[in-house]
């Protein structure tokens, strides 16, 4: 496997910002409001960003620095200035703080700003910098400063409680769905953060200021107690570790994905370990049984079919387990940031790259799995396309899409398949 990064720039970056993966994840922390300390352009573009993927209001919240604040403000009164005119309006249960590459490179001291404010405002802050990582790495940072700075330490256990940690891919069905078949191994399974009360397109009563749904902050103070705490992507594995940091009698299962017919065993296997189990629920061995068959179905129209995949790398991982099940030959992968999930990939091509070297890929190729970007691409060299990943602006639906677990996985397949059959009668 070659993992390079063979230019000095990006020309048509697949790449998105630390401070995206923050704001998603306050995002799934109920009645949160997301603080991105920084200038306002940079608010506004995640906001609409995220507002057109979703097609739901986004909540979010700038200290809207400008070239004189920069300059003559440490970050104090900008930050105090912006806490203040929120809680005039709203009373945010949390306010999640978080930097841009600017005021990372100007050196404020955010910990001290959220310290002066906690008799006024209960806050956690996270340093993300735009100018290194991604949209994983900003998720994962913020979901273990939230851990580190709310979550009370003990020793004691509540066997009935588990906590999801998922990565920034998975959507707000795949978070419920992952949280209902830990359920059924009788827990009450809790997520960090969950986008699958705020993100999952749910009609509301009216608009809210703050984050609609997601956990609570009296749930995230008192995760100590947990059980069993289950880490799906490599991104967020460290923070599983940081939980069980506060208790060490916390279970720690770390799955890099649970797509595809033998990562999902592995996943009901080591459930079915702790609880002592001999077999799954009814509905689970019912699943398993219909993904099997659709790897039969999906053969014929999948198997030899050449793949290039643009995304996160801990999507990457996930979506290359289910289609190589099925015969799929992944070409090539191209990820905007290294990490060890790509070094798992049977894939001889790994390039950390952007758009030109997907473009360069494509041409030995039958189909590309990117972001709505790739559309593009595809029109002018005529190969098929999947959407997955950040953003998809022109379909509806995006917080709905399953491709995970047994059930998931089965909806994958097919959605490719029709995909790739499409496509080849198209070309005749």
């Amino acid at each position: 496997m070659s993992n390079k990064a063979n230019k000095p720039l990006q020309i048509n970056p697949i790449k998105l910002s630390q401070p995206m993966g923050a704001l998603l994840c306050f995002l799934g922390i109920k009645n949160t409001m997301p603080l991105m300390h920084g200038a306002q352009g940079c608010a506004s573009f995640s906001k609409v960003f995220f507002t057109r993927h979703f097609s739901d209001p986004i909540a979010v919240q700038t200290t809207a620095i400008n070239d004189i604040t920069a300059v003559i403000d440490g970050g104090d009164y900008s930050i105090s200035e912006a806490v203040k005119n929120i809680t005039k309006k709203v009373k945010p249960d949390l306010v999640g703080l978080f930097t841009t590459g600017m005021t990372e490179t100007k050196g404020d001291n955010i910990k001290g700003a959220t310290f002066l404010l906690k008799d006024v405002q209960k806050m956690v802050y996270v340093h993300t910098p735009d100018f290194e990582g991604g949209l994983e790495s900003g998720y994962a940072k913020s979901i273990k400063a939230i851990i580190e700075q709310l979550v009370t330490p003990t020793t004691s256990i509540d066997n009935k409680k588990a906590l999801l940690i998922p990565n920034v891919n998975l959507t707000p069905i795949e978070v419920e769905k992952i949280k209902e078949q830990i359920d059924m191994f009788e827990y009450e399974t809790l997520a960090l953060p969950d986008i699958s009360q705020s993100l999952d397109g749910h009609l509301g009563l009216k608009q809210g200021a703050l984050s609609s749904g997601g956990i609570t902050i009296q749930e995230i103070e008192k995760l100590g107690d947990t059980q069993v705490v289950i880490t799906i992507g490599n991104s967020v594995e460290k923070a599983g570790e940081v939980l069980k940091n506060k208790n060490p009698n916390i279970i720690h299962l770390h799955f890099d994905t649970i797509s595809g017919l033998l990562k999902a065993d592995k996943f009901y296997k080591e459930l079915m370990k702790i609880k002592k189990l001999s077999k799954p629920n009814p509905t689970i061995i019912r699943w398993r049984k219909r993904l099997q068959d659709a790897l039969l179905d999906t053969h014929f129209a999948l198997g030899g079919t050449k793949v290039v995949i643009a995304a996160e790398a801990d999507q990457i991982l996930s979506i290359a387990t289910t289609i190589q099940e099925a015969g799929a030959i992944i070409t090539a992968v191209v990820s905007p940031n290294k990490s060890v999930s790509l070094e798992t990939i049977n894939c001889k091509n790994v390039i950390i790259g952007d758009f030109e070297d997907v473009e360069n890929e494509l041409k030995n190729a039958d189909l590309l799995i990117s972001n709505f970007h790739g559309e593009r691409i595809c029109e002018a060299h005529k190969k098929a396309l999947m959407v997955r990943g950040f953003p998809n602006y022109e379909l509806v639906g995006n917080n709905l899409k399953n491709d995970t677990l047994y059930e998931g996985s089965c909806y994958m397949l097919f959605e490719i398949a029709n995909i790739i059959n499409h496509y080849k009668y198209s070309q005749h």
